[in-house]
Formats: structure tokens, C-alpha cells, sequence
């Protein structure tokens, strides 16, 4: 049995909607946010747009330049 759910094609409940704000807000990689939530990766970047969460890296310096 896998370690995680599968939910591809079931509705986003609320907890579901919370636990992506929270995983995001964490700067948990997309696809660990998947597995976590038993959705694809692209469910998960589509509904992080449609919910306005965003999912770009928050501390990363751009262009991978050390400082």
C-alpha cells in the first residue's frame, strides 16, 4: 500500500485548500506537495493559481548567485 492517497479527480475539500497554503507558505517542492496531497503536480500548480498561492521559491537568491 503507497505511503500517500490518490485524490486525481475528487474536489478540493478545505483542508485540502489549507494544507497547500501551509505547504507552500513552507517552500515544499511542488511535486512533494503532490505527494503529500495525493494530486499531480500540474493539479497542484492549477489550483495554487486559481487560489492565489503562490509556489515560486521565497528563499532563493535569483540566478543561484551566493552571497
Amino acid at each position: 500500500m503507497p505511503k500517500y492517497t490518490r485524490n486525481s479527480g475528487k474536489e478540493w475539500t478545505s483542508a485540502n485548500h489549507r494544507e497547500l497554503r501551509k505547504l507552500a507558505g513552507e517552500n515544499i517542492p511542488t511535486r512533494v506537495i503532490g505527494l503529500k496531497l495525493g494530486r499531480t503536480e500540474a493539479a497542484v500548480r492549477t489550483q495554487a493559481s486559481s487560489d492565489g498561492v503562490s509556489l515560486k521559491p521565497t528563499n532563493q537568491s535569483p540566478y543561484n548567485k551566493k552571497h
